[in-house]
């Protein structure tokens, strides 16, 4: 209640706000961020949304994209810009600065209030006001709860929804994870009842796929897929040349690593990309083994218990080798 009364004290007259996510935004990262603004802007505040880099192509219908300003050498002068300017800076879906590149070092100097809403685990102290919960589906589902907190869920329009929906729906994949709580579905119901037409996000998330990213799709499912019977895991690794030859584009690769936990009995799954400036790794999981650990102790990374992300700086080849050796080491989380 102090944190929801302290933004509110914030938000009671019209401010310059930012609002930035973390690289490579999904649809909660971008949902959650698009959806606040949307919220920010009938409050009569002034909101620009930065992101670290640019995202997929297939969230481009959510409301409020195209004011999005995408970070990069050619927009760093305005980007600094806004946030040297803003007085209130929300910092979505991610718990460390590391998360947004250069964004980072400029919102670490930043004199702007700093509000962070996350629900991943060990956030860092940077913020001034803080909406932290780890058992939180998603971001998304966190923002809902702050604007009917704040007494204003009848702000939440059919185009808020729809981001705020996308989000949940996605880190939940579609309901069927453990996250996947009561309390989404009260959230859900409300979101419907707004008018979101749950079936047209659906399908503009999920049903979008270029013909190239579907043939991407069989090739690494025939010829990369790899299953380690003996410690019930399968990964794939995915070459630099690969995404070349498929005209990879951002967003071709999310999802893929579930299908490789989605094979009967493996527990434990990974996918590795080769990025040529590094190979940065999807981890997921189920039941107890926390592949936020895994990824926290072996490749600089953490997440979620049963979804996190890494990152190696050697060869694909050697990081592949790096993460089968050490299968071994927790043979009886995986096997039993």
């Amino acid at each position: 209640m102090q944190q929801i009364n302290a933004l509110q004290e914030l938000l009671e007259t019209p401010k310059k706000i930012m609002i930035t996510t973390h690289h490579k935004p999904d649809a909660d990262a971008l949902g959650s961020s698009l959806g606040l603004a949307g919220y920010l802007k009938k409050k009569g505040h002034q909101v620009q949304v930065i992101t670290p880099s640019d995202y997929p192509s297939f969230l481009n219908w959510m409301s409020g994209n195209e004011d999005v300003l995408v970070y990069s050498s050619k927009t760093d002068a305005q980007a600094q810009a806004v946030i040297k300017e803003a007085e209130v800076i929300f910092c979505l879906d991610f718990s460390a600065l590391s998360r947004i590149n250069e964004l980072g070092r400029y919102i670490a100097q930043a004199t702007g209030t700093k509000v962070l809403i996350d629900h991943h685990l060990q956030p860092e102290d940077f913020a001034d006001i803080m909406f932290s919960d780890t058992n939180a589906a998603a971001t998304a589902e966190i923002v809902f709860e702050v604007i009917r907190d704040l007494g204003d869920e009848s702000l939440i329009d059919v185009a808020i929804g729809e981001c705020l929906y996308a989000g949940i729906m996605t880190d939940t994949g579609s309901f069927r994870h453990a996250s996947t709580t009561r309390n989404v579905h009260m959230i859900i119901a409300d979101l419907i009842h707004t008018g979101v037409d749950i079936c047209k996000v659906h399908r503009n998330i999920y049903d979008s796929y270029s013909e190239t990213r579907l043939r991407f799709l069989g090739y690494v499912l025939k010829d990369k897929l790899q299953v380690v019977r003996e410690y019930n895991t399968a990964y794939i690794a995915v070459t630099a040349e690969e995404l070349k030859a498929y005209n990879s584009q951002t967003g071709d690769t999310e999802g893929l690593v579930n299908f490789a936990l989605s094979i009967e009995g493996v527990r434990f799954a990974a996918l590795f990309v080769d990025r040529s400036e590094a190979v940065k790794i999807s981890f997921r999981s189920v039941g107890d083994i926390s592949v936020n650990e895994f990824a926290r102790n072996h490749f600089s990374g953490g997440g979620h218990k049963n979804a996190a992300g890494g990152i190696s700086y050697v060869s694909l080849n050697e990081t592949v080798e790096k993460f089968v050796s050490l299968l071994p080491l927790y043979k009886e989380q995986l096997v039993n």
